[in-house]
């Protein structure tokens, strides 16, 4: 395991049964909260990747994804949770571990043929990466990779993106 993996491994606390019974959250504030793990983390999801916007997905795609576009000099784009963005949007539903959910891009978020990279912190089912994927493609843009912090990999969620390029920093 790299030392990147062990940082990050001992910085995400599992909170068991939420939001709902069975369900293990990863926590990734213990991380966001370490300075040096933190700008670890980001540099390694910005690392060997040219493209012009980096979407981030709500919420704490958020946290991640803004500095990994300041990083790789490239525009933010958030996708956000149906009806919180204020100009016409692209919609994408989608289902996940426990429920399911629409989300939005602004439709003039891209520019014909733009390079994206889509950040989140976890990839579980698959479900909102794809809806990202969706979204971005529908807008006019190319996914170059979707990178993330932690794979579930038991959770299969790498198999909803066939043809996409994943990267996760660790993978469980």
């Amino acid at each position: 395991m790299s030392d990147l993996a062990e940082t990050i491994l001992g910085r995400i606390r599992d909170v068991p049964d939420y939001p709902k019974p069975g369900v293990v959250f990863k926590d990734i504030t213990p991380l966001l909260g370490d300075h040096g793990a933190f700008a670890a983390v980001v540099d390694a999801l910005a690392d060997g990747l040219e493209v012009d916007k980096v979407v981030g997905i709500e919420a704490r795609g958020f946290i991640l994804a803004a500095p990994v576009a300041y990083t790789a000099g490239a525009g933010f784009v958030p996708i956000r949770k149906k009806g919180k963005l204020p100009a016409a949007a692209h919609a994408a539903s989608y289902d996940l571990e426990y429920g399911s959910a629409v989300i939005e891009v602004h439709r003039d978020a891209f520019a014909p043929g733009d390079r994206v990279l889509i950040v989140d912190d976890v990839l579980a089912t698959g479900g909102t990466a794809r809806a990202a994927v969706e979204l971005v493609g529908r807008a006019g843009a190319e996914v170059v990779a979707v990178s993330v912090l932690m794979e579930l990999a038991f959770l299969k969620g790498r198999e909803r993106l066939s043809g996409v390029d994943v990267r996760a920093l660790v993978v469980v």
